[in-house]
């Protein structure tokens, strides 16, 4: 291992994997019944039920991670000599990558000796997860720190992520997403399309009628954009809903099949900003594609 890969629960990669290709988890904190909750080992969490309980009121909290979480991480892989890229969620819809801007600069105070890179997804879920990743292919391939670095910061431009929601007053309640649209998608059961912009934000770009003729959509996006399929992992994370993402999956393969598609259940604290339900869709395209 040539610099060591850290990345935060929202990169919603499956925990044996991460152990596998040697990535490091900083964790998110997710809060409910008065009692803070952590979500490394992805394995253990239930998300039928842990939706479910959403479905029938229970109310989660979110915080940002602070820099010395960040630190408290950090701080042994650089003690025992390692130069380190860290991939995190989007600064567009938290404050967490900033926490770890912060504390990557006490730390290069602390190690003049070493290298710590940063990087702003400007995604979530498997929109982090996939250039995760695709760091891990480039150092295996024996890349340089500066080059996969350069490579990712290129590759964030190229991700597209688009998704559908149940109900959009998650987005609403925490802030991801207007008011009035959620309202407006919620009284009339039109079904809007979302997707992250050039800043990393969640946007509404369409409206679609019936949960059906959504997921179709997002395989009608995916077919219009995808670059290069035959070469990429395409993600697709879902919360409690595997079914759509079967039906979604399906499509994906018809007409542009990916070379792999990862399918997972949204971890606790992303998925409950978008909210029981949802099914979202990953994929690269041009560097244009985030304007599409």
């Amino acid at each position: 291992m040539s610099f060591a890969i850290v990345t935060d629960t929202s990169a919603n990669l499956p925990s044996p994997l991460l152990a596998e290709k040697d990535v490091t988890v900083v964790p998110f904190s997710y809060f409910y019944n008065e009692r803070e909750h952590t979500c490394l080992d992805t394995e253990a969490f239930d998300g039928a039920k842990y939706y479910g309980a959403m479905r029938t009121g229970l109310k989660i909290r979110t915080s940002q991670i602070n820099p010395q979480r960040y630190d408290d991480t950090i701080r042994p892989l650089l003690e025992d000599g390692w130069d380190v890229l860290f991939i995190g969620m989007s600064s567009g819809i938290s404050g967490s990558y900033q926490s770890a801007r912060i504390a990557a600069q006490q730390l290069r105070e602390d190690f003049p000796g070493r290298r710590i890179y940063t990087i702003d997804t400007l995604g979530a879920s498997l929109g982090e997860g996939i250039p995760v990743l695709k760091a891990v292919e480039y150092r295996e391939q024996g890349l340089s720190l500066d080059e996969t670095t350069q490579r990712i910061m290129a590759m964030r431009h190229r991700m597209y992520q688009v998704f559908v929601v149940d109900d959009l007053m998650h987005l609403r309640s925490t802030g991801r997403i207007s008011g009035a649209v959620a309202i407006v998608g919620t009284v009339l059961q039109i079904k809007p399309l979302l997707k992250g912009n050039e800043q990393g934000q969640i946007v509404n770009f369409a409206k679609v009628r019936g949960r059906r003729h959504a997921i179709e959509a997002l395989a009608q996006k995916y077919d219009a954009l995808v670059e290069h399929p035959e070469d990429q992992i395409v993600g697709i994370a879902h919360a409690d809903n595997a079914e759509d993402a079967e039906y979604l999956a399906s499509l994906l393969r018809k007409n542009r099949p990916p070379k792999e598609i990862m399918t997972v259940v949204y971890e606790p604290v992303t998925g409950s900003h978008v909210g029981p339900g949802t099914v979202a869709l990953f994929f690269e395209g041009n560097s244009e594609v985030r304007g599409k």
